[in-house]
């Protein structure tokens, strides 16, 4: 027994060695300078006045040099974006909907084969037993069969409830200060839009810009910050509404084909609006600073673009159909979108070892497994789309990311289900719920959706946030969370 016994000593001096190989990558530039300034700074040291003289012209012409180039830098760098604050949506308890209620309620609807199917998608979704689900009629009737009127009061619902909470955080904002109006939301897009309907529920200025994104899936939340950060780039001193959501009473299913009943069982009510600003002087008050957004499209691939499909049955009933390959392309979406992101945000050292096993690989055709950069060393927050479990559970696997990193993601799937482009910001809610939140943190938000794509934004928290000052949808039940992963997986 005591020959299989790990050598500790060996183990501590690997992690040593990774440490100090780490360390000199990461501070090369500056072990560099320090040397070159010292030996400046000394022979400086030996000059005379006269010898300072003859140099002054010289150094003149060198400073308006600097000078010019500082200037030509600081008017072509683009416009700092401020995440001032985000709001998701809490639906109301008679929406609340639990597995076993919803098999009963479907069982009228389908036929015993496809009910079954679907209560066994729904005992391994990772989903609890308190998301919510739409009721026609404001909750009177028989659920899932929605009329144009329930799926209009679902949208109102959701998207000017997540206004109204975030307008309540954001007090010194007025309504009407707001230039531009983004919404997504991929099924669900009537006449007038969802944002007409903003505009006319708050009776705003004929000078703000909308926007409405349909059909991108649930990564378009990540979209649509990026479309925001590229129209307050052009604007100065603007504030920018971004509602993410999916109304899915108009998405439900009620055939027999199994690649469609899956959405049934994972999607859920929900919505987020955030607030950007381009304003210099909201830094102070801001949660975050937007640093990158990286968005990657594989809908050339055919296997792609048909692996998440609506389209109707043979019965002529529309749905969404979820492919098997669905989990393969969205590892290759996740590769193609990090190999962009990582030079971005890894330090040197990540950069040099997959460099390292990528040259090996193809240039000297090791066989060998191509080098996964460690992107805790980039990041202390991970806020990954609560698709499913089979989803979270292939990244986990991919990023090598411990289940502490996972909590936020899988706490949401559980508590609130899939709320398509919005569970991002579920997910980063719950981490500021439990405090984890601190000052100059990095946050990675990753969104998977139909296309298919994979986008990344990330995020520099300006602050600390204090839970004992500010409150979320979470804050009433955080102690209750995390759930035990054997009562998610149940």
């Amino acid at each position: 027994m005591a020959e299989n016994a790990p050598n500790y000593a060996q183990v501590h001096q690997i992690k040593d060695v990774k440490f100090g190989y780490h360390y000199l990558i990461s501070n090369a530039v500056y072990l560099l300078i320090v040397p070159v300034l010292v030996t400046m700074l000394l022979h400086l040291s030996t000059l005379n006045i006269e010898d300072l003289m003859n140099h002054l012209a010289m150094l003149k012409s060198c400073s308006i040099i600097v000078f010019f180039l500082t200037m030509v830098y600081l008017m072509s760098r683009p416009r700092n974006v401020y995440l001032v604050d985000f709001a998701c949506y809490k639906s109301h308890e008679r929406f609340m909907m639990s597995k076993q209620y919803m098999i009963e309620k479907m069982s009228d609807m389908f036929d015993e084969e496809s009910l079954m199917f679907q209560k066994k998608i729904l005992e391994r979704s990772g989903l609890g037993d308190k998301t919510y689900i739409h009721n026609d009629d404001n909750g009177s009737s028989m659920p899932f069969k929605f009329s144009l009127t329930s799926n209009q009061y679902e949208a109102k619902n959701v998207i000017i409830g997540a206004i109204d909470d975030l307008l309540t955080k954001t007090t010194g904002l007025k309504i009407g200060d707001i230039g531009i109006i983004i919404v997504n939301s991929s099924a669900f897009n009537p006449s007038p839009s969802l944002c007409s309907m903003i505009v006319n529920h708050y009776k705003l200025g004929v000078n703000v810009i909308t926007y409405n994104l349909a059909g991108m899936g649930c990564s378009a939340g990540l979209i649509s910050v990026n479309l925001a950060n590229q129209l307050l780039q052009g604007k100065g001193n603007m504030y920018a509404l971004v509602v993410s959501t999916e109304i899915i009473s108009t998405a439900f299913y009620l055939g027999k084909q199994r690649s469609k009943l899956l959405p049934n069982c994972l999607f859920r009510m929900g919505s987020s609006a955030i607030l950007l600003s381009n304003r210099s002087s909201d830094r102070r008050c801001s949660k975050y600073q937007l640093m990158h957004v990286v968005r990657t499209h594989k809908g050339a691939d055919d296997r792609a673009y048909r692996c998440a499909y609506q389209e109707e049955d043979e019965d002529g009933k529309k749905g969404v159909s979820l492919s098997k390959d669905l989990m393969a392309v969205a590892g290759e979406a996740l590769k193609t979108n990090i190999t962009t992101l990582g030079p971005l945000v890894l330090p040197m050292s990540e950069q040099l070892l997959f460099l390292a096993s990528l040259i090996s690989k193809k240039v000297f055709k090791r066989k060998m497994k191509p080098y996964i950069p460690d992107f805790k060393m980039a990041f202390e927050h991970f806020c990954i789309h609560a698709g499913g479990r089979a989803v979270l559970d292939e990244l986990q696997k991919n990023l090598g990311l411990p289940e502490f990193l996972m909590e936020p993601s899988r706490m949401t799937l559980y508590r609130f289900g899939n709320t398509s482009s919005s569970s991002i910001w579920y997910t980063l809610a719950y981490s500021e719920a439990k405090g984890r939140i601190k000052k100059c943190d990095r946050v990675w938000q990753i969104g998977f959706g139909s296309g298919f794509k994979c986008n990344s934004v990330v995020w520099h928290a300006l602050r600390t946030v204090d839970t004992a000052k500010e409150k979320n949808l979470w804050t009433d039940e955080i102690q209750d969370f995390p759930v035990h992963r054997s009562n998610v997986d149940a």
